[in-house]
């Protein structure tokens, strides 16, 4: 076997492989070609900022994936990937953005080198790297093929996190703990936005002791003010200002794996309708934690949040959270199971969710969030340790 300069075991990419296949034969596929940059990352172990040209993982029924992208980036592969440098292979510059040819037009000489065909062929059609004219191609190339849509097949193989995966998590959730700090002590008057993400990101890249920080799937989430009722603003040079609150919406980053958290800031004083809220939000959080237990529902969680907050007078709706571990921009989340109420997957072990029952009101934003793991027995285990609260600052 190949040294492995990818982050984890042989024995666990096999694992990885085996699960995968195994879901491929259920849904009937020969071969699946894979481009989400996190699912690629977790077969492989290939991890390089190309995901911006076409680049994808083949995963037959036997062997080793190959991975297949532009072949500059075939020698980041070489020094990312676990398998033969035979397996990392890589198509030449002439294709990349041109009107004469296109990437996938090599892909399929490959996939038919193979002996693919004539074969099922999975793709992932719901996803941010796999574009309309990329499938449109890929068909042409290989008429006699069959494209089956296989969207986030990988992805519900990522939910139940290993050992080692957790622990990469729980390293990020140092990391988390650490930039949230660094928020919540910089937020003053008069401090320039884009100094405190500024100090932010220096935070985060800088990591905890040994723990090198990597860079987010998404960049600090820091409105203030009536910017806080929306969920996905970033930042400005404006200077924060007394009498408003700021969320601050981030995540540690440790080889890819995140632990997304959430908390929020207020200069002055607060008013008694965000307070009362607070003291709902808080109420629904440790209630929603008890029902986060293997065996219960994702929607169990999200009912017990939402009846405490019925029975303060606040209306809310939609999705409070996703499972997180692994990703790439433009998102942290798995894109698998959410935390609401019409959602019943079963909690296992092992499964990680970033719990997010974050409050948009018409003046003002409340994110009060943790990264949550479901253990074996009792309610979920809060990864990061950062005091849960509203944090005023008079």
């Amino acid at each position: 076997m190949p040294q492995n300069p990818a982050p984890f075991s042989l024995s666990e990419y096999d694992r990885r492989l085996a699960k995968t296949r195994a879901a491929m034969q259920l849904a009937g596929l020969d071969v699946l070609f894979v481009t989400d940059p996190s699912n690629q990352a977790w077969l492989t172990g290939y991890d390089g900022w190309s995901f911006y040209v076409h680049q994808g993982v083949i995963l037959g029924p036997e062997g080793e994936p190959i991975w297949w992208g532009r072949k500059m980036d075939m020698f980041g592969g070489r020094r990312t990937c676990w398998m033969k440098p035979e397996n990392i292979i890589g198509y030449e510059d002439h294709f990349v953005q041109s009107t004469e040819r296109h990437p996938m037009q090599d892909l399929a000489r490959h996939l038919k080198a193979l002996g693919f065909a004539n074969s099922r062929v999975g793709v992932e059609m719901e996803n941010y790297y796999y574009s309309a004219k990329a499938h449109s191609m890929l068909q042409a190339a290989l008429p006699d093929a069959e494209l089956i849509d296989a969207t986030a097949l990988v992805n519900w193989q990522r939910l139940i996190k290993s050992d080692d995966e957790i622990g990469f998590i729980r390293k990020a959730a140092r990391i988390s703990g650490k930039i949230v700090q660094t928020a919540i002590d910089r937020a003053e008057p008069g401090v320039r936005k884009n100094d405190l993400v500024a100090d932010i990101m220096h935070a985060g890249i800088t990591g905890v002791e040994d723990d090198w920080g990597d860079y987010p799937a998404i960049v600090p989430l820091t409105p203030s003010g009536l910017d806080a009722t929306a969920a996905h603003l970033t930042w400005d040079g404006a200077p924060m200002r007394k009498g408003e609150a700021t969320f601050f919406e981030l995540s540690g980053c440790y080889r890819r794996y995140h632990a997304p958290l959430c908390r929020t800031v207020f200069l002055g004083t607060p008013t008694d309708e965000m307070k009362r809220a607070e003291a709902a939000q808080l109420e629904g959080i440790e209630a929603a934690l008890n029902m986060a237990r293997a065996g219960n529902r994702t929607c169990d969680i999200a009912n017990a949040f939402m009846r405490v907050l019925a029975n303060h007078g606040i209306e809310r709706s939609g999705r409070m959270g996703y499972p997180v571990g692994l990703s790439y921009p433009p998102d942290w989340g798995e894109r698998t199971a959410s935390l609401r109420s019409e959602d019943e997957t079963v909690l296992e072990p092992g499964m990680v969710f970033h719990f997010m029952p974050a409050l948009w009101m018409d003046s003002w934003g409340l994110e009060t969030t943790e990264t949550i793991l479901i253990p074996e027995h009792g309610p979920a285990e809060v990864l990061c340790d950062i005091e849960r609260k509203l944090f005023v600052k008079p």
